[in-house]
C-alpha cells in the first residue's frame, strides 16, 4: 500500500499523467459561464476513498489556492474528519499543482511516508512560478479572480502576463501585441531557469498553434534536457482566462520525477 494523492482539475494534470501515477483528479464544477468549488463532503468523500485504496497509509492534497477558489478552506475542514490527511496551502493554480502531484505521487510509489510526500510537494511548489496570458480580463474581473487594482493595472498593460502568486493575480510584464507578449513569457521563463534544467508545462485553451509555437521557443532557450510538456486548460478554469489563453508553469530543479512515457 502507498500514500494517496489528490489533486482539483484546476492542476491541468493530463489524465493519462494522472493514471499513470495514479493521481485522484476530483473535478471543480463547470457551470455555463461559472464555476463552484468542490464541498468539504465531496472532498471528504474522495479522502476516505483514496484512503481505502492506499490501506490507510496517508494521503497528501493539493488544491487551487485560497484566494482563488473555497476549495482549499473545504479542503481543510474534510482533513478534519481524519487522522493522516495532510492538506496543502498551494497558494496557486495550474501545472504547480501538477508538478506537485507528480511528484509526492512518484515519492509515493518509492516508499515514502506521507510527511515525506508531503515534504516534496511543498518543495516542488516553492520552485514553481506560473505566468498566463489571456485575451480579455473579463471574466477573471466579474468572478472576483483579479482584483480591481490588479485589473486596472492589467487594462493599462496592454497585453499583460499574468502571474500566479500567494495573494492572487498580479500583472508581470506587458507587451503591445499578443506575439510580444508571448516573447515575454518567453524571457520570463528562461530568465528564471538561470540557465539549469527545468520542466516547463505549457498550458492552452483554443490556441493549440501558439502553444506550439511557445514549445518550440522555449525548447531552443532552456537547457538541454529540459522538460517541456503542452496539456489542456481544463474547463473550470478555461470559464475563467477565456479563448486564446495560452499558460507557461516552470520548475526550477533537476529532481522532478522524469514523465510517464
Amino acid at each position: 500500500m502507498t500514500v494517496r494523492v489528490v489533486t482539483d482539475s484546476s492542476s491541468n494534470l493530463p489524465a493519462w499523467v494522472a493514471e499513470e501515477l495514479h493521481i485522484e483528479v476530483v473535478e471543480l464544477h463547470a457551470m455555463g459561464d461559472t464555476t463552484a468549488g468542490l464541498s468539504a463532503l465531496e472532498l471528504a468523500a474522495t479522502y476516505a476513498r483514496q484512503l481505502e485504496r492506499g490501506g490507510d497509509d496517508g494521503l497528501v492534497a493539493l488544491h487551487i489556492g485560497k484566494e482563488l477558489s473555497s476549495t482549499w478552506s473545504n479542503a481543510v475542514a474534510a482533513a478534519a474528519v481524519f487522522d493522516n490527511v495532510r492538506v496543502i496551502d498551494t497558494d496557486t493554480v495550474g501545472m504547480d499543482l501538477g508538478a506537485a502531484a507528480m511528484a509526492a505521487a512518484k515519492s509515493a510509489q518509492m516508499g515514502a511516508d506521507v510527511e515525506e510526500c508531503y515534504a516534496v510537494a511543498v518543495d516542488i511548489l516553492r520552485r514553481s512560478d506560473t505566468w498566463f496570458y489571456v485575451h480579455k480580463l473579463d471574466a477573471l474581473r466579474k468572478s472576483g479572480r483579479l482584483t480591481t487594482g490588479a485589473y486596472v493595472a492589467a487594462t493599462l498593460a496592454a497585453r499583460p502576463i499574468l502571474h500566479v502568486g500567494e495573494n492572487g493575480l498580479d500583472v508581470a510584464a506587458k507587451g503591445r501585441t499578443p506575439s510580444k507578449a508571448l516573447a515575454k513569457m518567453v524571457e520570463l521563463v528562461e530568465g528564471h531557469a538561470r540557465g539549469e534544467r527545468v520542466f516547463v508545462a505549457i498550458q492552452q485553451y483554443e490556441a493549440r498553434e501558439t502553444a506550439r509555437r511557445l514549445e518550440q521557443h522555449l525548447r531552443s532557450v532552456l537547457a538541454e534536457g529540459s522538460n517541456v510538456l503542452v496539456v489542456d486548460i481544463s474547463p473550470a478554469i478555461a470559464i475563467h482566462v477565456g479563448p486564446g489563453a495560452v499558460g507557461a508553469t516552470l520548475v526550477n530543479t533537476c529532481d522532478l520525477p522524469e514523465l510517464p512515457k
